[in-house]
Order: C-alpha cells, then sequence, then structure tokens
C-alpha cells in the first residue's frame, strides 16, 4: 500500500516527504502537512499516537485498532490534530456499506430472513474476520437487523478482498457482493482522504466526508 501511495500522490498534488518503517526516528515526520498510516495492528496504534503528538492531519487505513478508539479520540484532541479513519478506503466499499445498511434496515421486521456476512482476501492478511466485514456487520446491526448474522472469512492466495452480505428465507435469496480488483481503489480513497483532513480538528470516519 504504501508503494502504491507513493506511486499515485503526485496526481493528488502531494510530494513525498518521508517514508518510514520499523524503528523509525519521529523527527523525521516534522515538518510534514498529512501523513498516511498503513502499517500493521500492533504499530497502528503507537504510530496514530506519535503524529497526533505533532499535531500532524493522519489517515489511517490500517485495521483492528478500533477497540482503543476512546485512547486515540484523547490522543488526537490533546496534539489538535484531526484523524480520518476507515476499516476500508475503497469509494465503492463505501457505497456497499451504504447499500447494505438499506437492505438490512427493509428486512430488519422481516423474520423469515436470516443472514450471512463472508469475506475472502489474501493470505498474508493479519485480521479475520476483516475489518470491513466487521464494519457491514456493524451497519446492519445499526439498521435494526438484530438476528444472528453468520459471519466466516477465508484467507488464500493473493486475492484483493471479496465481501458478501447474504439475506435468504425459504421464498429467495439476497446477495450483495463487492469484489476488489487491485488495492488501488484504497490507496486512491486515502489520498482523497488525505486532500480532505488538512485543516481540520478531530475523529472523523471515511463515509462521512465522500
Amino acid at each position: 500500500m504504501g508503494k502504491l501511495i507513493e506511486q499515485l500522490a503526485p496526481e493528488y498534488g502531494f510530494i513525498v516527504h518521508a517514508r518510514v518503517d520499523v524503528g523509525y526516528n519521529p523527527d523525521l515526520l516534522k515538518g510534514s502537512d498529512v501523513a498516511i498510516e498503513f502499517s500493521t495492528p500492533p504499530a497502528a496504534l503507537g504510530n496514530i499516537e506519535t503524529l497526533a503528538a505533532l499535531g500532524i492531519p493522519t489517515v489511517v487505513g490500517t485495521t483492528g485498532w478500533l477497540e482503543h478508539m476512546d485512547r486515540v479520540r484523547n490522543a488526537v484532541a490533546k496534539g489538535g490534530a484531526g484523524l480520518v479513519w476507515a476499516a476500508n478506503f475503497s469509494i465503492g466499499v463505501n457505497v456497499f456499506l451504504r447499500a447494505v445498511h438499506e437492505t438490512a434496515r427493509l428486512l430488519a421486521n422481516e423474520p423469515a430472513y436470516g443472514s450471512w456476512a463472508w469475506e475472502i482476501h489474501h493470505s498474508t492478511k493479519k485480521d479475520a474476520p476483516s475489518g470491513t466485514l466487521l464494519a457491514l456487520v456493524d451497519e446492519m446491526k445499526a439498521a435494526g437487523y438484530q438476528r444472528v448474522i453468520d459471519t466466516s472469512s477465508n484467507r488464500a492466495g493473493s486475492h484483493p478482498g471479496t465481501h458478501e452480505i447474504g439475506f435468504d428465507s425459504a421464498a429467495d435469496t439476497i446477495t450483495l457482493r463487492h469484489t476488489a480488483r487491485s488495492r488501488e481503489g484504497f490507496a486512491r480513497g486515502a489520498l482523497k482522504a488525505a486532500q480532505w483532513i488538512p485543516g481540520k480538528k478531530g475523529v472523523f470516519e471515511f463515509k462521512e466526508i465522500l
């Protein structure tokens, strides 16, 4: 993701100021107008707190840290910074989230319909289920769908990501699916967020700014 973002950054008016990896010196980040954080779940929280302390607006594409959201909000507020996060920065996925929400809302009071949530990603993806699948399940619940949602994941090969939500009854089946062809959509969404966040304060979710 880092290499792809660097490749596409000039299209969005950005010059890459610094590239950091494990064990980096935070001083390298000084002077940055915005940071894009794609790392791993164990590293994300520390990176977010470092960037917030430096007052650098940040876009976070790493998943697996949301249980620390209160800590992140405090760090961002203390640093007077801004942060945009998403389980998935694909614009198509964020449209998909809205479609799932509306379908779940319409079926919330139709007990004949059971549901499932499934995804597959490449074998090196760290978290399972993915943050995107958990966000989809949360959307269903927020829409009022309170029945059991059977949730499962697969990891294999180099698949960039497919997410599927289904509703099934004795009469019919409704299947909603988003399939990524590459990671470019994620990178472009993150760069779109990076254009938006400078000058903002607080924590925002990507779907709020689309």
